[in-house]
């Protein structure tokens, strides 16, 4: 107010919990008296009554004594934080927002009813807050104490969504998230072929993002959620009973539940009266150490259940510690005289007496004695939560420390400054809390991520029965997360305790069948019933109904249609019946006709200038060698057999050779008989005559058969099977035997083909008396461009296509030579034979000179 100059506090919340003071206060939310059965209707009209909590929970009670323990520890502990005393201040949050919200606010605010500070500025009276245990709860807490930089060290609420930074800044906590504990259990799924599960979870931030991360990891691995339940928060029986159903109907038996404790109760209730047993119940952290379900009542139904428990620790002094803890009168303190009043049954208001003077409740006096007792307060044998909450106060403590240990000059913040600690900033401190890195007296590490997780640790519980019928907690694994292997998990096989038949892991139990040639998906050989029967995959089959996998057919057989039996694969080759093939063979025998009809002319005109021009000896032979390379096309079609395999290419390979030979040789003339026309090379004829021309021809030839014969006599080709092309089909075909000698055979016509077309080349304007040169010209360059174009076209062929290409080129080049060299000869025989005399040829000549 500005008039006084103070700041007076607008409203007083009534709260219980525990108080002590200090240099410095340490703020605390815990769930202590966990039951709210009355709580006040919201008229809006008035202001809303205080509300009633009942029900105490002990083991909460527990953590909020570990806190005070740990101060008190850190007070008498010299070497951290010396001269300096801190105190605390604990509410009991009743498992309410509101009443969460409203101990929150009166940590941050303070209780004081007017502040001497006309701006209400300074430092917060707490340093910090150890809690809330519940996600729910931290997520509107923290998104209000992050906006002042405020740490809050949760040491139980485990939802992934906390990990945000940017919208808690200030939030911390000792216990791993739930994506760490999602994945964890999915792992251990896939250990035991756990594929087809049931999902429950609470209606809270906690349940919900649990579900969320589980359902995703779920289908990264490819397992199934065969259903998804919500439990209600107003244990309403209507959806309880709906639950009950899909567990009793559903095939999958085992049943993952992200829930507290106290919102399971009523379904567990339930299991218990409909007698539902042979399931196989997976625990999250949330209830996984409960006391209330390990009652020799539960035995049965829940014995065997898997939990993912927080790391288990020992704190040396907290069980002395707990059995001193006396009530006193002190208001701020009322928590420990409702605990007082619950654990001996008595009061310390003095009720009405009856007509028979008996007292409703027997008074207490405060000295009790707490060793009589035997309750979940005084247990220290599996601290888990309380060990969380030791480990979150040394770590407020020693970020603390670090903070009074600046050296001025050499601090951390702006103008290298250390914090003051008579004006402590809380953002301060979230610097130090960030860093904070200690071990505990049980020799766990602490410290921090940079999301402000802890370390990813946790225990794998087994509960197995016990001596007096009800369950005890069994650990048979530890997992963790390392930082340079990943999750580790670590489980004893033999220590498990399973409560149904054989005692071995259910089994997934799909309600519908596959039918044949189908079969179910499975993962580590257990099907998996939400995914759709899978066909089976070509080249497989299944007989049988439901098949978990299918049978692969034998390398010479393939699957019908029905993927229900084996058959023989087709067996493909270039047929003389195949379109294709009959195609090609009417082009080999065209061609071989024509070859042949050429020969019949050049015969009937064997004396006209034409044919005898540049030695018809030699325009025969090369006749008769095109005739052979349209005839070897033949040995190509047909079904492969080792004769025709040997000599397909040897007969190409000599055809052409003799072709490329001739028409070699044919140019060599040309430009003889040019050079013997010259005054200065008379003589150039007499060295190339007939006998020359046909012994070059017959040597060059005879070459290319050596080729073939030391090809065919080391690696000769055979008739080969080949499934690589088409797993569905064997294609025929022949094996070249050695790649080598192939290409020596195509590499030796190549160089006679390039030697010819280039001395064409160079020769093509010779007198056109007696000049080919042209024309071979031309056909030499039909020639190499086919056989260039053919190479990279053989080699993406597949099957009986590469065998067509081969084809092709062969037709193709012989056509362009036949049509290139003697269709002009052809078309003056017989339709110009006035052009074809001597007469006509020296009147040309004349012309030229």
């Amino acid at each position: 107010m500005a008039t006084s100059g103070t700041c007076k506090l607008q409203g007083h919340f009534t709260l219980n919990g525990m108080y002590q003071d200090g240099d410095l206060l340490i703020g605390g939310l815990f769930e202590i008296q966990r039951y709210l059965k009355v709580f006040p209707e919201l008229s809006f009209r008035t202001e809303p009554k205080i509300p009633r909590c009942e029900l105490f929970y002990m083991t909460s009670f527990q953590q909020a004594l570990t806190m005070v323990f740990a101060i008190n520890e850190i007070n008498n502990n010299p070497n951290l934080l010396p001269n300096m005393t801190l105190g605390y201040q604990i509410y009991d949050n009743c498992l309410r927002l509101g009443v969460a919200f409203r101990g929150a606010t009166a940590l941050v605010s303070g209780t004081e009813e007017t502040v001497s500070d006309l701006n209400c500025k300074g430092p917060p009276p707490v340093i910090g807050i150890i809690g809330d245990p519940g996600s729910t709860h931290s997520i509107a807490i923290s998104s209000v104490l992050g906006l002042f930089r405020l740490p809050m060290i949760s040491y139980y609420a485990t939802c992934s969504c906390l990990s945000d930074r940017k919208k808690y800044p200030s939030f911390f906590r000792t216990i791993p998230s739930d994506a760490f504990q999602v994945r964890v259990m999915v792992q251990i799924l896939k250990h035991f072929g756990w594929t087809w599960v049931g999902l429950i979870y609470s209606d809270n931030d906690y349940g919900i993002y649990a579900a969320q991360s589980f359902h995703q990891e779920m289908q990264l691995f490819g397992y199934c959620v065969a259903f998804s339940e919500i439990l209600p928060n107003d244990n309403n029986p209507i959806v309880i009973q709906r639950i009950m159903g899909m567990i009793q109907t559903s095939t999958a038996r085992v049943v993952v539940v992200f829930s507290a404790s106290s919102l399971l109760i009523p379904l567990m209730n339930e299991v218990v009266l409909q007698n539902i047993t042979g399931r196989q119940w997976i625990a999250s952290e949330a209830w996984a150490t409960s006391p209330v379900f390990r009652t020799p009542r539960f035995q049965p139904f829940l014995g065997g259940t898997m939990g993912i428990a927080i790391r288990r620790g020992e704190i040396e002094g907290l069980h002395d510690f707990l059995l001193r803890i006396r009530p006193n009168n002190d208001q701020r303190n009322d928590i420990v005289q409702i605990f007082w009043e619950n654990i001996f049954g008595c009061s310390f208001e003095t009720k009405g007496k009856g007509t028979d003077v008996e007292q409703v409740k027997k008074v207490c006096t405060g000295q009790e004695d707490l060793n009589t007792t035997n309750t979940p307060y005084t247990d220290v044998s599996g601290l888990r939560a309380s060990y969380n909450v030791y480990k979150a106060i040394f770590a407020l403590a020693h970020a603390l420390h670090d903070l009074m240990q600046c050296e001025e000059g050499r601090g951390p913040f702006s103008g290298n400054r250390c914090a003051d600690i008579t004006n402590l900033k809380p953002w301060q401190l979230v610097h130090y809390l960030q860093k904070v890195n200690f071990t505990t007296g049980f020799g766990d590490h602490v410290s921090f991520d940079k999301n402000g997780d802890a370390l990813s640790i946790y225990d794998v519980l087994n509960w197995q029965p016990s001596a007096d019928g009800s369950i005890k907690l069994h650990k048979v694994g530890v997992v963790y997360e390392g930082a340079a292997t990943g999750m580790v998990l670590t489980l004893d096989k033999d220590a498990f305790y399973w409560n149904f038949e054989k005692a071995k892991p259910p089994q997934s139990v799909c309600s519908e069948s596959c039918p044949p040639g189908t079969r179910r998906a499975t993962i580590k050989g257990f099907p998996v019933c939400c995914f759709d029967c899978l066909p089976c995959g070509d080249g497989e089959i299944s007989n049988t109904t439901d098949a978990i996998e299918c049978t692969t057919c034998p390398d010479e057989f393939w699957s019908n249609p029905d993927k229900d039996q084996c058959v023989p694969k087709e067996i493909e080759f270039l047929s003389y019946e195949d379109p294709l093939g009959i195609s090609l063979t009417t082009a080999s025998l065209l061609g071989t006709f024509i070859c042949a009809l050429v020969m019949i002319i050049f015969a009937l005109h064997r004396n006209t200038p034409i044919v005898r021009a540049n030695n018809s000896e030699l325009s025969f032979l090369l006749l008769l060698s095109l005739k052979l390379c349209f005839l070897c096309v033949l040995l190509f079609i047909g079904r492969p057999q080792l004769w025709t395999c040997q000599l397909r290419h040897a007969v190409f390979g000599i055809s052409f050779v003799l072709c490329i030979s001739s028409i070699l040789v044919k140019t060599m003339v040309v430009i003889a008989v040019f050079k013997s026309s010259r005054p200065e090379g008379k003589g150039a004829m007499k060295w190339f005559g007939a006998a020359q021309q046909r012994c070059t021809v017959l040597v060059l030839t005879a070459l290319q058969v050596v080729i073939c014969a030391v090809w065919l006599s080391t690696a000769s080709p055979t008739p080969y099977k080949n499934n690589q092309y088409t797993r569905s089909k064997i294609v025929y075909e022949c094996a070249v035997g050695s790649v080598v000698g192939f290409s020596m055979l195509l590499g030796y016509i190549g160089l006679l083909a390039a030697v010819s077309f280039l001395l064409a080349f160079l020769s093509r304007n010779l007198p056109d008396n007696f000049n080919e040169a042209k024309f071979i010209t031309f056909s030499m360059l039909i020639f190499c461009a086919v056989w260039i174009a053919f190479v990279p076209a053989y080699a993406s062929s597949p099957g009986k296509y590469a065998v067509a290409v081969e084809i092709f080129a062969i037709l193709a080049s012989s056509f362009g030579l036949l049509v290139a060299i003697f269709a002009p000869k052809c078309y003056i025989i017989l339709l110009h034979p006035e052009k074809n005399t001597k007469k006509a040829i020296m009147r040309r000549e004349a012309q030229n000179k």
